[in-house]
């Protein structure tokens, strides 16, 4: 599994021109599901994406997490993220799951941020979605399982 997540003054994603997904302050997740991904992997992500410390403290360091802050959490399934583009021109999706498997790791991914954070949002799997966000900083960081 691989997340990238920006820290955002504000993040939406549009479906069909509709905002289905909308968070202030917080976290931007684009989550790529792999082959070898399971429940296991799901809960270690799900905790790491939660606790990673990417929030500003009084002093102004990066020390405080998501649940320290309580701020929002969008996340929006982007299967590009698997991609091998080590070689040629053209990335390979051979490492990324397939998407019955990916639908169903999401939304248990989703679930299990769910129950442990009051303010999830998410775009719809599989769709042509329009994601907007002010990263804040710029701050961005790859979590990979």
């Amino acid at each position: 599994m691989k997340v990238l997540i920006q820290r955002v003054t504000q993040a939406a994603v549009d479906v069909d021109s509709i905002t289905i997904g909308q968070i202030d302050a917080g976290i931007l997740a684009l989550v790529g599901v792999e082959k070898q991904d399971n429940r296991e992997t799901l809960g270690r992500m799900a905790q790491k994406l939660l606790k990673y410390r990417i929030f500003p403290d009084s002093e102004g360091k990066m020390n405080l997490s998501l649940t320290d802050t309580g701020g929002g959490l969008l996340v929006v399934s982007q299967f590009t993220l698997a991609a091998d583009t080590r070689k040629g021109l053209r990335p390979s999706f051979s490492s990324s799951a397939p998407p019955d498997l990916a639908r169903s790791l999401f939304d248990e991914f989703v679930a299990a941020l769910r129950a442990q954070h009051p303010n999830v949002e998410t775009g719809r799997f599989g769709a042509d979605m329009k994601v907007r966000l002010i990263n804040d900083g710029p701050v961005t960081f790859m979590l990979e399982s």
